[in-house]
């Protein structure tokens, strides 16, 4: 996994090829350098539209699934545990096209997250993301917690 952490390009193919990501025809279009920005766009096509013919929600839901955790994990290292912890989602507005999310991990952030887990406590983050549409209106929110931990010295 360390290689997979040191190179965004190839997380980003290895997410796109991973079959809950390809069979939802959800796609990861961008991961900046430093992992503080992902990009997950989906196209509705006739294999994820639900019975309104609209962007199926399962399919939304998981645009967000595995992407805050995957970043933290090639940002803090394998020295830490980070796993999803609890999900919401808020439909707003159908899907009736294009949708994408902008993922975004600021300094700030794992600078806090540094701080809270530097003595091996636990932490639980949370996250909000937008999916909008194509002409930028929100359809959906999704709120996300995550588990962060420092491993003890003698696991990594």
């Amino acid at each position: 996994m360390k290689l997979v952490f040191s190179r965004p390009w190839l997380l980003r193919r290895l997410l796109n090829c991973w079959p809950p990501f390809w069979g939802a025809g959800i796609r990861i279009e961008h991961i900046s350098g430093d992992y503080s920005h992902c990009r997950v766009g989906l196209v509705l096509r006739w294999w994820n539209k639900n019975a309104n013919r609209t962007q199926y929600g399962g399919s939304l839901f998981s645009m967000t699934d595995p992407i805050y955790a995957m970043l933290l994990m090639a940002v803090l290292g394998p020295q830490y545990y980070v796993w999803d912890r609890a999900a919401k989602i808020t439909f707003l507005k159908p899907g009736r096209g294009r949708v994408y999310a902008d993922i975004y991990l600021s300094r700030e952030r794992l600078d806090e997250i540094r701080r809270a887990t530097d003595n091996g406590d636990k932490y639980f983050p949370h996250f909000r993301i937008n999916i909008l549409d194509a002409s930028g209106e929100l359809i959906a929110e999704v709120e996300r917690t995550l588990y962060v931990r420092k491993k003890p010295a003698n696991k990594r």
